[in-house]
């Protein structure tokens, strides 16, 4: 019995090591591992915010169609001289032709011409751009439901500074839609 409680030991003691070891290895793999990850997200957060004044704003292709919907691509390209991480929705805003602020607001998501494509965080070489689609309606133009805009603030994400663009356009109760910055947008049909 002796010799079986012995070997029953040694068994449990020799078990036990090896899962030690076994634990010590996993937790060096994962420590590895866990390292790679770690170097990975450092360098995605080295990866300084695109700036307001690092980014030139400017519209691609104007969008039309039925049902009183206007729009347009909007552009933002990096100018900083060095990448730079944009990520999510612009901030919108209407202003007349004498700069004012008019009552606006901004819907983030998918708008008549294209599907949102969600936040995503775009690296922007130096030169290269994000496109975003923004769209309104102006049915009730010349009425005290529209705003009578000249220009369009554009804030870039996590900025609070804004850029401007001209935009003489009607805007139904000021409310425009946006989607996401993505490389290229991506317009239904």
């Amino acid at each position: 019995m002796t010799e079986h409680s012995t070997s029953t030991a040694r068994g449990r003691v020799a078990r036990r090591v090896a899962g030690a070891g076994l634990a010590l290895l996993a937790t060096a793999g994962v420590g590895i591992a866990g390292a790679g990850s770690a170097q990975a997200a450092e360098a995605r957060s080295t990866t300084p915010t695109c700036t307001t004044s690092g980014l030139t704003a400017s519209f691609g292709q104007k969008l039309g169609g039925g049902m009183n919907h206007e729009g347009v691509v909007l552009k933002l390209t990096n100018t900083s001289g060095h990448d730079c991480a944009l990520r999510g929705y612009a901030g919108l805003g209407l202003e007349d032709s004498e700069h004012r602020t008019l009552s606006s607001t901004a819907e983030w998501g998918s708008t008549w011409y294209a599907q949102d494509p969600g936040k995503e965080t775009l690296t922007l070489d130096d030169g290269e751009s994000a496109e975003a689609v923004v769209s309104w309606t102006h049915a009730n133009t010349g009425t005290s439901e529209a705003r009578h805009a000249s220009y369009l603030q554009v804030t870039p994400p996590a900025n609070t500074a804004h850029k401007t663009l001209e935009l003489p356009a009607w805007v139904d109760n000021g409310r425009l839609q946006v989607t996401a910055f993505s490389p290229h947008a991506e317009l239904n049909g």
